[in-house]
C-alpha cells in the first residue's frame, strides 16, 4: 500500500484544509486522488478527515490504494449459511476470508461471494465523489465486519431497507448481543470482568491499536470477559461486546495480559501452538430481524471450527482443567 508522510514547517501560520495543503506540496497529491483513493489519514497519530483544518508541526501520515477496479465482481465461492430470507443472510465466514473489497483484497471477498449467490450483476465503482458514496459501493449489504482471520457469524442485509434496519441496531449496540469465544495465553486475575477503555490508533505502527484510560482521547470500546477454564498459561473465555471497534477483542484482551492465541500483531508466537492462527471466533449473535415483532429476538450460532478442537485436545492432554474462583 502506497505511504505519504509529511510534517509541516514549525513557521506555518496559515489555516488550511489539509486535502488544500497536501496538494501544494511538490511531492503531493491532487484532492481527487485524497477523496477517492485514501484509506487513511493520521495526523499525530490520530485519524482524521481530508477537512481537517492543518498546523504548524502536524504529522501527517497517508496511507492510499491505487488501482482501483472499474468493478466489484460477483464470484462463484462456497458460503455457509445459516440463515436466509428476502430480506437478511446470516453467514459463518471461514477464517481467511475478507469481509468487503478494499486495497489488497479486490477479489475472493464475502462481497464477491454474496452478489453470486444472490445473482446480482458486476457493482462499478465510483473513484472520484464522496468518499461515503465510494465507501458504500464496495461494501453491498455490509452492516458490520469480522477481521480476517476472525471466523464466525456475520449478518447482511439483502435491500437498502433492511441494511439501514440492521446499521441502526449496530450504532447503539443496546438491541443486539454479540458472543465470541477465544483461546488467550495467560491466565485473568478474575474469572469475570467489564473491561472499559478507549482506543486510539498506535502511532508507531498504522495495523495496530492501542487501549488508553479514559481520560484519554479515543473511541470508548467495552468488553466483557468470562473465563471459561484454564489450561496452564492457556484460557478458553467467552467475550460478548457492548461497543464494535476494529480489533477490539484483540486489544482488550492484550490489555487483560491475555493475547489471543494466534495473533500477529498482538501477541509473541507460541512455543507450544508456533503455527497457531487466530484463536477468535463469533458463536453467536442476537438480534431483532427485519419484520419481526418488536422486541423479538433471533439467535443464530455456529459450532466451534475444528482450529479451536484441534488445541483443546493438546491442552486436555497437557494440563488439568481449571476453574477460576468466583468473585466475591
Amino acid at each position: 500500500m502506497p505511504f505519504f508522510s509529511t510534517k509541516i514547517p514549525d513557521e506555518y501560520d496559515k489555516t488550511e484544509r489539509l486535502d488544500k495543503y497536501i496538494a501544494s506540496l511538490p511531492n503531493g497529491m491532487n484532492r481527487s486522488k485524497l477523496k477517492s483513493g485514501v484509506t487513511n489519514i493520521l495526523v499525530n497519530g490520530k485519524k482524521q478527515k481530508v477537512s481537517y483544518k492543518v498546523k504548524a508541526g502536524d504529522q501527517i501520515d497517508i496511507d492510499w490504494e491505487e488501482n482501483i477496479p472499474d468493478d466489484i465482481e460477483p464470484e462463484d465461492i462456497p458460503l455457509d449459511i445459516i440463515y436466509e430470507d428476502q430480506n437478511v443472510c446470516v453467514v459463518n465466514k471461514k477464517q481467511g476470508m475478507v469481509t468487503h473489497p478494499a486495497c489488497g483484497n479486490w477479489k475472493g471477498t464475502l462481497v464477491n461471494a454474496l452478489l453470486f449467490h444472490w445473482g446480482r450483476q458486476k457493482i462499478p465503482q465510483l473513484k472520484e465523489g464522496k468518499t461515503s458514496e465510494i465507501l458504500e459501493r464496495r461494501r453491498p449489504g455490509i452492516v458490520h465486519r469480522l477481521d480476517k482471520d476472525t471466523s464466525g457469524i456475520i449478518i447482511t442485509a439483502k435491500n437498502r431497507q433492511s441494511e439501514e434496519w440492521l446499521q441502526s441496531q449496530f450504532q447503539n449496540h443496546k438491541k443486539i448481543v454479540k458472543e465470541y469465544i477465544a483461546i488467550c495465553t495467560g491466565r485473568p486475575q478474575h474469572q469475570h470482568g467489564i473491561i472499559k477503555t478507549n482506543m486510539i490508533r498506535d502511532p508507531k505502527n498504522r495495523k495496530r491499536f492501542r487501549a488508553v484510560d479514559l481520560q484519554t482521547e479515543g473511541k470508548f470500546a467495552k468488553t466483557y470477559y468470562s473465563a471459561i477454564a484454564c489450561y496452564g498459561e492457556y484460557t478458553l473465555m467467552r467475550l460478548r461486546i457492548a461497543t464494535g471497534r476494529t480489533h477490539q477483542i484483540r486489544v482488550h484482551m492484550k490489555y487483560l495480559n491475555c493475547p489471543v492465541l494466534g495473533d500477529k500483531i498482538y501477541s509473541k508466537p507460541d512455543k507450544l501452538f508456533p503455527n497457531a492462527s487466530l484463536m477468535l471466533n463469533a458463536r453467536m449473535l442476537k438480534i431483532e430481524l427485519p419484520g419481526n415483532k418488536a422486541g423479538e429476538l433471533s439467535v443464530f450460532r455456529t459450532k466451534t471450527p475444528e482450529r479451536f478442537k484441534d488445541v483443546m485436545k493438546v491442552l486436555h492432554k497437557k494440563f488439568p482443567k481449571t476453574i477460576l474462583p468466583k468473585d466475591r
